[in-house]
Parts: C-alpha cells; sequence; structure tokens
C-alpha cells in the first residue's frame, strides 16, 4: 500500500516520494490534526466561573516557627450585571484590549503563534489577547501556569466559550472576575477599592484608569509597589504610568467612536485615588511585616500577586516577635513623654518614626517599625520615606578614602584615578566654617552658574586651631564636622563616594546629588532598612548580606528557600577601622546617648536640611538598628505634600540624631540584646597615610606641637576665637595642602547663599544644590550675591 522506497525506479530516483505519496501523508496529517481537534473540542466543558477563584489564607510565621498571622487569601469579589457597568468601562476595556471584540471568534490567532514561539524558544511567556481568552484564564481555569499545555487547553476553552456564550455575558464575566490590584477582583471590588464608589457610579475618566490597572496593578496602582520593585515601581512612577495609560484610553474611546471629544477632555489628569486600605487583622505593626514579606515572595519566589492573593502558601518570615514588640515600645515611649499635638500643635503634629534591624551575619532582618499602625497609616517608614539621612552618610565617605584613597592633585585626571594614596583615620583635613571647597587638584568647586560651595558646620564655628583649623578624620567623625568630610568626599572622587554607599548595601536609586559636594553630607534618602543593613556591612568587618525577609515559602511542599550569600564590599582592615571611628561617636561624642553599659557600641548621628529629619544608626556585633524621624502630612489629600521643620518639636529647641532617634534606639536595643553575649569588635589594623600632616608655613608650631597635633584630637573652640588672616581677593584659590590660605569672609560674593539653597537638599542640574548637614549643622547665610553656602539650608 505504501510505495516506497518506489520499486520500478533505481538509483536515488527510488528514493523520490510520488506525488500521491506526499498528498496522502500532507491529508492524513491535517485530517489527524482536525480530528484531534475535535475530539479535544468535544471533550472540554464550558468551566464554571468562580471556582477558580477559590482561596485560602496564606499563614505568614514569625522567625521562632510560631504564627504571625493567616491572612491573604480573602477574595474581595462581588459580581454585578452589565446593566450595572457604565459603558464607558466596557468601552474603555473593548478599545484598550480587544477592538475587535464583538467580531471574532474569541482567540487571536496570530498572538497565540506568538506565545507559543516565545515560549517553546524559552522567552517571556505571554497571556491570551483577547478579552475572551483573558476570561477564561483568570475566571475558569485553576491552573495559572505559562506552559504550552495550558495555552493549548486555553485555546479550546477559549473557542467554546466563543461559540456558546453571547459576547455581552463574557464581558460581564471578565469585568467581574479580573484581579484590578489591592486585592479586588471584579469591578465592583476595584471601584470601592481605588474610588469608593458603586461601578454604577463610575465616571469616564475612571473607567479608563481601571482599564490601565489592569495590565498589573505593580506597576498602575499611584500608591506604587517600591518593595517589589523599588526603582520602577515608585509611587511618581507609577502614577505617570498610570496617566498616560489612562490618557491613551481615552483617546482610543474617541478614535473608535466610543466617547465625544468634548466629554474626553473633561479628563486631561488622573482620578483622585483613596489610600489602600488594610483589613483589621493587620493593624499595627502586623500589615508592616506581612506587606515587606509579600513583597520578598513576589520578587523572590516566583509567585505573582494574583497568585499569592488566592492563598494557600505558609511564609517563613525572620522577624523576631519579641523584637518588634521591644522597637515599637521604645518609640510610644518617646511619642507618649514627648510628643503632644494637643499642647504644640504647629511643632508636634505629623510626627512619624521609622526603625529597621538587620542581623549583620545573616542579613535578616528582625525588625522594623513602619508606623502607627499599618490600617491608619499605609507608608512603610522602615522600607520607603524619603527622609534624607543626614550626616549618617559620611562613615561611606570614610570607607571610600580608605579603600581607594586620595587622589594626587599633582596628576591629571586620568592618571589620579590610578594612583591614589589610602587615608588614615589620623589625616588631617580642615573642620574652619565656612570653607571653600575645592576640586582634588586644588582648583576651586564651581556648579554649572560659576558659583562656589563653601561649607559651614554647628553654630557657624571652626573646629580646630587657628588658622588652619586641621583635625584628623577620627575628630571630624566625632564632631561631625562637615567641612572636613566635604572636602575628603572631593579628594577622593564622588564617584567613588557613591561607589562605597552601594558597596555597603544602599540601593543606588535612592542616592541622590553625587555631583555636588553636598553629597558626602547625606542629601540622599534611603530607607531604615537598608541603612541598617549598610552598617552592619561594617559590623560584619565588611562582608555585605542582602536584607531579607523571608526564609521559606512552601505551598504543598517547598517552593522557595533564601540561600545567605555575602561578597566582601570592603577589606576587613576597611570596615574594622570604620568601626572604631564610629566607636568614638558613641563613647565621646554626638552619639553618647546610644551608649549601652558594657557593650562596644558603634554608630552616627544625622539631622538634615532645614532640621526636617533625623537619625541615629548604630550596631553591636550582633545587631545594626536604624531609627529615622520626621514631620510628613499623612492627609493624601494635601496638595504638594512636603517635610516639615521640626524647630520645636517634643519641646526641643531643635531635634537632632542625637536625642530621640538616639534615645529610642538605646531603649530597643538595651532590651534587645538582653541575655545576649557582650562581644566586642575585632582591633582594627592599621591602615593608610596619615594625609595633610605637613605644618603650615606660618605661624609654625613647634615639633611637639605638631605631633601632639597628628595624634590627639584638637578641642573645640570657643565661641570667641575668631579668624586672623586676612581675606585673599576673589581670584585667589586655596590649595588641598595650603592649610595657612584664608578662603574670604563671610561679607564677600564668593560666600554668599540664601536661606534655602536647594530643594530638599536634592541638588540638580537645573538647582542650586542643598547641603545636609548633622546635628551640629546650620542654617546657610540668608543674604548675599552670587555664590552660596552649603548649610544645612544654604
Amino acid at each position: 500500500m505504501i510505495d516506497y522506497p518506489r520499486f520500478d525506479r533505481d538509483g536515488w530516483r527510488r528514493w523520490v516520494p510520488s506525488w500521491k505519496l506526499v498528498s496522502g501523508v500532507c491529508i492524513g496529517f491535517f485530517g489527524t490534526m482536525v480530528a484531534a481537534a475535535g475530539i479535544a473540542y468535544a471533550m472540554v466543558g464550558v468551566p464554571e466561573p468562580g471556582k477558580a477563584a477559590m482561596a485560602q489564607n496564606n499563614v505568614y510565621y514569625w522567625a521562632d516557627g510560631s504564627q504571625m498571622v493567616a491572612t491573604g487569601g480573602e477574595v474581595n469579589r462581588q459580581s454585578v450585571d452589565l446593566a450595572q457597568i457604565p459603558m464607558e468601562m466596557r468601552n474603555a476595556v473593548i478599545s484598550q484590549e480587544n477592538k475587535t471584540f464583538y467580531s471574532d471568534s474569541g482567540i487571536d490567532p496570530k498572538g497565540i503563534a506568538r506565545a507559543v514561539f516565545n515560549m517553546a524558544k524559552g522567552g517571556e511567556t505571554q497571556g491570551g489577547s483577547t478579552i475572551t481568552q483573558q476570561y477564561v484564564k483568570n475566571a475558569m481555569l485553576n491552573d495559572q501556569s505559562q506552559t504550552i499545555s495550558r495555552k493549548v487547553k486555553e485555546i479550546f476553552v477559549s473557542i467554546k466559550v466563543g461559540a456558546e456564550e453571547p459576547k455581552d455575558k463574557i464581558l460581564e464575566g471578565y469585568l467581574n472576575s479580573a484581579y484590578y490590584g489591592r486585592g479586588a477582583y471584579g469591578i465592583q471590588a476595584a471601584s470601592r477599592a481605588y474610588f469608593n464608589v458603586d461601578a454604577v457610579d463610575l465616571n469616564p475618566g475612571q473607567c479608563a484608569f481601571l482599564s490601565a490597572v489592569l495590565k498589573g496593578a505593580t506597576y498602575y496602582d499611584p500608591a506604587g509597589s517600591p518593595s517589589i520593585d523599588p526603582v520602577n515601581a515608585t509611587a511618581e512612577a507609577n502614577t505617570d504610568r498610570a496617566r498616560r495609560q489612562m490618557q491613551d484610553t481615552l483617546d482610543k474611546m474617541v478614535e473608535y467612536g466610543h466617547l465625544s471629544q468634548e466629554k474626553r477632555a473633561q479628563y486631561p489628569e488622573l482620578p483622585k485615588v483613596q489610600n489602600p486600605q488594610s483589613n483589621t487583622q493587620l493593624g499595627g505593626q502586623i500589615g508592616y511585616l506581612v506587606r515587606l514579606a509579600k513583597s520578598s515572595v513576589i520578587k523572590n519566589a516566583g509567585v505573582t500577586e494574583q497568585q499569592l492573593e488566592k492563598g494557600g502558601y505558609s511564609i517563613y518570615t525572620t522577624f523576631d516577635k519579641k523584637k518588634v514588640q521591644e522597637l515599637e515600645t521604645a518609640v510610644e515611649n518617646v511619642y507618649k513623654k514627648n510628643i503632644d499635638p494637643k499642647k504644640r500643635p504647629e511643632e508636634d503634629t505629623h510626627v512619624q518614626f521609622g526603625g529597621a534591624s538587620v542581623n549583620p551575619e545573616t542579613g535578616a532582618i528582625e525588625a522594623i517599625y513602619g508606623g502607627e499602625d499599618a490600617t491608619k497609616h499605609f507608608t512603610n517608614n522602615a522600607d520607603v520615606t524619603g527622609a534624607q539621612v543626614g550626616s549618617t552618610f559620611k562613615p561611606y565617605v570614610l570607607a571610600a578614602a580608605m579603600k581607594w584613597g586620595v587622589r594626587d592633585p599633582e596628576l591629571g585626571e586620568t592618571q589620579a584615578q590610578d594612583e591614589r594614596t589610602v587615608v588614615s583615620p589620623k589625616s588631617l583635613y580642615s573642620g574652619k566654617n565656612n570653607l571653600k571647597i575645592n576640586n582634588y587638584d586644588g582648583s576651586i568647586w564651581e556648579n554649572e552658574k560659576g558659583e562656589q560651595w563653601r561649607q559651614e558646620n554647628d553654630g557657624k564655628e571652626s573646629i580646630g586651631e587657628p588658622p588652619s583649623y586641621k583635625i584628623d578624620l577620627r575628630e571630624a567623625m566625632r564632631q561631625s564636622v562637615n567641612s572636613a568630610f566635604v572636602q575628603l568626599g572631593m579628594d577622593v572622587g564622588l564617584d567613588k563616594v557613591k561607589e562605597a554607599a552601594v558597596d555597603a548595601g544602599l540601593l543606588e536609586s535612592s542616592l541622590a546629588g553625587s555631583g555636588y559636594p553636598s553629597f558626602s553630607i547625606g542629601v540622599s534618602d534611603p530607607s531604615a532598612i537598608r541603612m541598617a543593613g549598610s552598617y552592619a556591612t561594617f559590623a560584619a568587618s565588611g562582608k555585605q548580606r542582602e536584607p531579607f525577609s523571608v526564609t521559606k515559602v512552601t505551598k504543598k511542599g517547598p517552593i522557595y528557600t533564601h540561600k545567605v550569600t555575602s561578597k566582601q564590599a570592603f577589606t576587613a582592615k576597611v570596615a574594622d577601622n570604620v568601626t572604631d571611628v564610629l566607636k568614638t561617636v558613641v563613647e565621646d561624642g554626638t552619639g553618647t546617648n546610644a551608649q549601652l553599659p558594657g557593650r562596644e557600641v558603634a554608630g552616627k548621628t544625622g539631622t538634615t536640611d532645614g532640621n526636617k529629619s533625623a537619625w541615629f544608626v548604630g550596631y553591636t556585633p550582633q545587631l545594626a538598628t536604624a531609627i529615622s524621624m520626621f514631620r510628613y502630612p499623612d492627609d493624601e489629600t494635601l496638595k504638594d505634600r512636603k517635610f516639615l521643620e521640626m524647630y520645636g518639636t517634643g519641646g526641643e529647641e531643635k531635634i537632632h540624631g542625637a536625642s530621640f532617634p538616639s534615645v529610642i534606639w538605646q531603649d530597643y536595643m538595651s532590651d534587645a540584646l538582653k541575655g545576649e553575649p557582650k562581644e566586642k569588635f575585632p582591633k582594627p589594623e592599621p591602615i593608610g597615610e596619615v594625609i595633610n600632616d605637613t605644618p603650615p608655613p606660618s605661624p609654625s608650631p613647634s615639633p611637639s606641637e605638631t605631633e601632639e597635633e597628628e595624634t590627639s584630637p584638637s578641642p573645640s573652640p570657643s565661641p570667641s576665637k575668631t579668624e586672623t588672616t586676612p581675606s585673599p581677593s576673589p581670584s585667589d584659590t586655596c590649595g588641598v595642602f595650603e592649610w595657612n590660605c584664608e578662603d574670604g569672609d563671610n561679607n564677600g560674593n564668593e560666600n554668599s547663599g540664601n536661606e534655602n539653597g536647594g530643594s530638599e537638599g536634592s541638588p540638580s542640574p537645573s538647582t542650586s544644590p542643598s547641603g545636609t548637614g548633622e546635628e551640629e549643622d546650620v542654617r546657610g547665610n540668608q543674604n548675599g550675591g552670587g555664590g552660596f553656602i552649603a548649610g544645612q539650608e544654604g
């Protein structure tokens, strides 16, 4: 019956099939495919909508294995008839997702072929292209995996649904089953979650917005999902993305004749969206903990937000129940004792705190304080705040100087990058107030407008002995002298300072103003978790471990297990010397409030531009903790919300990192470490060379005085000390090592600035940068000409 090889042919012709054979094979193949498709079509049924939406709780566990909470599997769904869904909502989805919905067969052959091809070659998976396919996938199929077999099943079910179900019923089912984010399934639940109105009352702008959210709430919910994607899912990025998608949908509705141009013009901006709400089970700190763990699962465990919402997962966290309670108690103690909005409404309203503890040995996040209550204050202050960190940034400058060293001012820029001198903590820098900041080669730094930078210290006081005011870096850190660290950052290179901060564990996306001298004194806004994690790198002798909150995830078997990995961000010599210098801050500097009797503590205080945030970040060998304090209105209805000054807050003249943040830190750490062994930090090995130890040309100190200056800290000057060296003309410049060079006075055009010389300390090329200070910092000069001073506000 099959004449192959062909009996009546010789040679190669025997192996060439006849046209009859080719035709028969083709007909047989396609006939088999058609028969298989027919059988498959007949075998699949139309699943009952809603069965796939059955959900279980997710169970979250404390670090000790005890149950924290069972939540997250509640399905927020309420179906409504198509008549209760505005025509604008139906048309918005059709216009954006599937304009041929009412005429197609329920599948998109091109889209299917593209998806199958991508999956076959191992590329990114794709979902169904038509509304019918999306409806089948979301509402009918329990299996949500992106595989070829599931895709084939989806195709046949979609064809059958498209053939047997009316289009209006499919559209109604899709809008009632789709996931809109915020735990909301269906248009009614979404209307309540975002706008607190019934679906029937949605306006065209709100409809267009909800159709945008269908593309994925992680990237389209204006509240943002920075815990999942801190770079691309910020509130600002999501708001912009949702606005563009909404406007595109409205334009398409006009193009396809579903909306008049006059009505479309009424919705140029996003509609007002309410804050996400948490259920009462997630009150207090539990909501912040669950949200943090949930974000970790979505990022690391390969589980989508929608899959997690359907529940059934066991999530084991790193959170220590005792430490979480103790951190919350320490914050509440300060609230109750010091913060009184009724007594001081202008100073004590909107006061917020954030905090986080990280284990240096593993990177485990053992405790956080996210805010007063997760059901009232949605933002997790431990994870995202926008509050600048001020002088708690200075250890990264010191670490960069010890890791890479300063550049030789005699060399060209390219050669100087390679030939550097590693810095010792005994290196000397000017503690002079109103110091003119130089580039590493001795030329005066100027911004794009030709304005020079002058750095102020606390109380506009110069620290050190005149005329050079030189002090070593240990003393500069102890007293948090801005001028010394700003110049050190310039000598090392701000690119290296930035690299050190990232190496320690800060996210590059949180770093701001790296082109300005003020970068070295903390205009950036890392989270408390990241600050604690980066200081934990110093505590671990330079080994950096990523902070994490979930140890494992299971669902009928293991899904994910966290593996602790570490990288040597700094050598032990560098990290241990940074720790040794930071010990001085707590022993006899600005951080004495954080002392723990019998324990070695290293840490740094920080206060920022306009006294708008204050920090204390410190660590012992076993635990690193960061505490932030700031004032920021919680009212989402306020336009142009911004950080408020804290002068007078809590009855204090000024809030310092050395005040409430360090008090909270000490209170919490005393309890958190109770019963733990009193470990000591490693003894640091000597490092680097003493920079800038050349005596000034005039007046010349005696050899004994010079030696003493190099080896012991210089005392703070009394307020009566004044500068005695005449000021040079504006054209004079001072070299990096010219200690007797005077930088001008307070009346010239070089050192003048305005009271608010920057936008919240986040400089950009279009604005004058704002310096960030410390509890020792002061406001910038209030009047003057073309230049500017970098101080707390200038």
